[in-house]
């Protein structure tokens, strides 16, 4: 225990490791150290503000903080990066979108997360698929491809009641496969959307 209150040696051992996010396991993993001991050490330096914890169970070295896509697969998953945030990281709407928005096949859930917002919508799990692996600071996270963000977000918006996305760009997007991912939701009404805002 004496080793863990060197903080050179805490920040040492946890960047060696990669470990941009961490928890109270990877630290009995790395050190060896009860569960008594472990909380006792997170509480401490959190106290101190040598730590943040960012969720429950949750922490970040302040100076080493991740990507915010990177952030928002971990801290509620099974998840992607979707809907508007993807619609414009893809250059499918032309806003900014500062929320970032995912979909899971859990629960619906909201997040303030060092001081930004991580929304999850719910989605069957037929359809939770259509994203691919990217990088951002080295760091790999999950983000669907436009056509699948374009597909997510008019389905949310139709459960809704809220009329379809209609401004985009529309030479981004594959008309077949976004239709492909539309059948998924097994809604025809979703089906007609997308061949109409897609013709």
């Amino acid at each position: 225990m004496v080793k863990l209150v060197n903080q050179t040696i805490f920040v040492a051992k946890i960047k060696e490791k990669k470990l941009s996010l961490f928890n109270a396991n990877d630290i009995r993993a790395l050190f060896g150290v009860s569960a008594v001991a472990t909380a006792g050490l997170l509480h401490r330096y959190k106290k101190q503000g040598f730590i943040l914890q960012i969720k429950r169970g949750i922490y970040v070295f302040p100076d080493a903080l991740p990507p915010d896509v990177y952030v928002a697969n971990k801290i509620y998953s099974p998840s992607y990066i979707s809907l508007e945030f993807a619609l414009s990281y893809h250059g499918i709407i032309p806003e900014t979108v500062y929320e970032i928005t995912s979909v899971t096949t859990k629960a619906t859930r909201r997040f303030e997360v060092l001081e930004k917002t991580f929304s999850y919508r719910k989605i069957k799990k037929a359809a939770y698929t259509g994203y691919e692996v990217q990088k951002q600071q080295g760091l790999s996270f999950f983000i669907a491809d436009a056509e699948k963000a374009f597909v997510d977000v008019n389905y949310l918006r139709l459960m809704n009641r809220q009329k379809p996305i209609s401004r985009f760009n529309k030479e981004k997007i594959n008309p077949e496969k976004a239709l492909q991912y539309a059948k998924l939701f097994g809604n025809e009404k979703l089906i007609s959307i997308i061949r109409s805002t897609l013709k």
